[in-house]
């Protein structure tokens, strides 16, 4: 007869499966309501902006530039690498769904993914510029995004690029239903950066950036993981530039290979916080709200506001609103009485 057990008993182990489940569940749960908030509030917002504000395009735009905010605070918010060539991805997808449209005929909601394929495509055949890093990796960037605007504007490859004399989509052209497809981008890439912010995968990124060498040998397969999130982010910019070239229907390189387009995107995101879910958006709603009141009428003026929002950004905000507001939370959690 086996002795009786005067210990307590063990506790079954939750590594199994069921443990995991259960892990996976209570994270999930522990910031699931604020997960669903920031991809359905920003999708019924501008569903309901374009029925309460006239001019649709200005929307679109925002659209667009909230999009490739998070595009740059997915490469560069979780890697630390700061693409100033982000517009090759975002004109390789208008001119990937525009010529897919024009050669092959397929449907423009079709087309537009074909337009973030485009991008991922040439993420891939740019991948080697992540051996860089820093200033180098930027100004490599850069370079690349010449290079292949001088492509794609070639007179000789008119007859494929339509070389520097532009695209004509009018026959594709559908103003409520692209402007749709863009609030469905810009929930999809809401999603993806609370997916990312919450997975095993986030983690791994900004283990990478904060220390590569250590994280390497904790198990992270760096390369892998880097090359994986700037895939995602010229994906997200090569679907934007789909969704804009349906949209407008006719324009020319200059147009979607303008440098400013990187600018923007990055100013938005720095301005909003990297890292962060909402920033990207808020910077980008905010800074082009500013651009489209006062850079339009008063150019020179709004160099001047951009100028000093900037230099403010950088010296008493360097973590963007983001930090801002993590600040007050943290404050008032910390507060006699408050919230804990």
């Amino acid at each position: 007869m086996p002795p009786a057990s005067h210990g307590p008993k063990p506790v079954p182990s939750r590594q199994g499966p069921a443990g995991r489940a259960a892990r996976q569940l209570r994270r999930l749960g522990a910031g699931g309501i604020s997960d669903v908030g920031a991809v359905v509030v920003p999708v019924a917002v501008f569903l309901a902006a374009v029925h309460l504000y006239s001019n649709e395009l200005l929307l679109l735009n925002m659209l667009v530039y909230a999009v490739l905010a998070q595009g740059i605070n997915v490469i560069y918010g979780f890697t630390g690498y700061l693409p100033f060539g982000y517009v090759a991805f975002f004109g390789a997808g208008a001119y990937g769904a525009s010529l897919s449209i024009i050669y092959l005929h397929v449907p423009a909601l079709l087309a537009v993914v074909l337009g973030g394929l485009a991008g991922a495509l040439l993420g891939a055949l740019l991948t080697p510029l992540l051996r860089l890093s820093g200033a180098y990796f930027a100004i490599a960037s850069l370079a690349a995004a010449e290079a292949v605007y001088e492509v794609v504007s070639n007179p000789s490859l008119a007859s494929v690029t339509r070389g520097p004399y532009g695209i004509n989509l009018v026959t594709a052209y559908n103003q409520s239903l692209s402007y749709d497809a863009a609030v469905a981008l810009l929930g999809l890439s809401m999603l993806g950066v609370v997916i990312l912010r919450r997975s095993r995968f986030g983690l791994a990124l900004r283990a990478t950036a904060d220390d590569a060498t250590s994280a390497e040998m904790a198990g992270v397969w760096v390369v892998r993981e880097r090359s994986l999130a700037w895939l995602i982010s010229a994906a997200l910019a090569g679907l934007a530039g789909g969704v804009f070239a349906w949209a407008i229907s006719v324009f020319y390189p200059t147009d979607v290979f303008d440098l400013t387009i990187s600018v923007f995107a990055i100013v938005f995101a720095l301005f909003g916080g990297v890292g962060t879910t909402w920033g990207p958006l808020v910077g980008a709603v905010v800074l082009y709200g500013i651009y489209s009141l006062v850079g339009l009428s008063d150019p020179q003026y709004f160099q001047l506001t951009y100028g000093l929002l900037i230099a403010a950004l950088v010296l008493f905000l360097p973590g963007g609103l983001g930090s801002l507001t993590r600040g007050l939370r943290g404050h008032f959690k910390g507060a006699p009485g408050g919230a804990r």
